[in-house]
């Protein structure tokens, strides 16, 4: 398991006063401010959350130290973290990113299909990207019951029954893949 936990990123200058643009990954959004100090990955800097406010898709945040906007742009896209201790224990049915990250996939009969390399949610629910085990193009698949059944952080893997349209297209590429050597670029 990760012993830190990336909360937040800074998308961003917003203003000129050293606010950021902040997305939050905490499950309500306006917590992020109550998990005290925040630091980079490798734990080199640290930045602690003044003030906080909505914003449209984002939060708007003053860190204490960023004073101008120049100083807020050194930050654009720099993750956030903390520690996993001071993050509650996830509920039943809840899990850390971090946590997924690096799981094997397997189908119920337990062929591998490929392991968790992120977590996304672009709006409409968080899917798993998962790189096949016999390379090629990663497969995005949706983080639903019907779709991982199951999750076993502590063994390592997940159960997975991708739909069969994903599942067809991935055996086409690894076919077409296989007969020319090179894999093709959709636009």
């Amino acid at each position: 398991m990760a012993e830190r936990i990336c909360v937040a990123q800074i998308g961003g200058a917003h203003g000129i006063r050293g606010e950021v643009k902040l997305k939050s990954f905490t499950a309500d959004p306006m917590a992020v401010k109550d998990y005290g100090p925040l630091t980079t990955e490798d734990g080199a800097l640290s930045f602690e959350i003044e003030a906080v406010r909505p914003a449209k898709g984002h939060l708007v945040a003053r860190l204490r130290g960023v004073h101008d906007r120049n100083a807020a742009e050194q930050l654009t896209k720099l993750k956030l973290f903390v520690p996993r201790e001071r993050l509650a224990p996830p509920g039943t049915d809840e899990f850390y990113h971090a946590d997924l990250i690096g799981l094997s996939a397997v189908t119920a009969d337990g062929a591998e299909i490929g392991t968790v390399v992120a977590v996304h949610d672009f709006g409409a629910g968080a899917i798993l990207e998962l790189r096949p085990a016999a390379g090629g193009t990663t497969i995005m698949l949706p983080f639903t019951d019907a779709c991982v059944p199951d999750v076993d952080i502590a063994g390592g893997r997940i159960t997975v029954a991708p739909p069969e349209e994903t599942a067809k297209r991935s055996d086409e590429r690894s076919k077409r893949r296989s007969a020319s050597g090179t894999s093709s670029i959709r636009a």
